[in-house]
């Protein structure tokens, strides 16, 4: 599982990149960079907020997990 730092620090990283693709998607549609860059920052803005929770609903369903015997459990604490 993810401490919540590792999924935010996840989450912001993958933001930048698309929001750096969505700059240049938004300019080469319209022109504008002001224009391709309120669609990034907004883009951006949704995308992060359901990636989050995307994520940290993904972190309380078991299906598809193996159990990490008790051995090697001590050991990453």
């Amino acid at each position: 599982m993810d401490t919540p730092k590792r999924t935010w620090t996840k989450a912001i990283l993958w933001q930048a990149l698309g929001l750096f693709s969505m700059l240049v998607v938004g300019f080469l549609f319209t022109g504008s960079i002001a224009v391709g860059g309120a669609m990034a920052v907004v883009n951006a803005l949704i995308g992060l907020t359901v990636y989050i929770l995307f994520e940290r609903a993904w972190n309380r369903i078991s299906w598809g997990r193996i159990p990490i015997s008790e051995d090697l459990k001590e050991g990453l604490e």
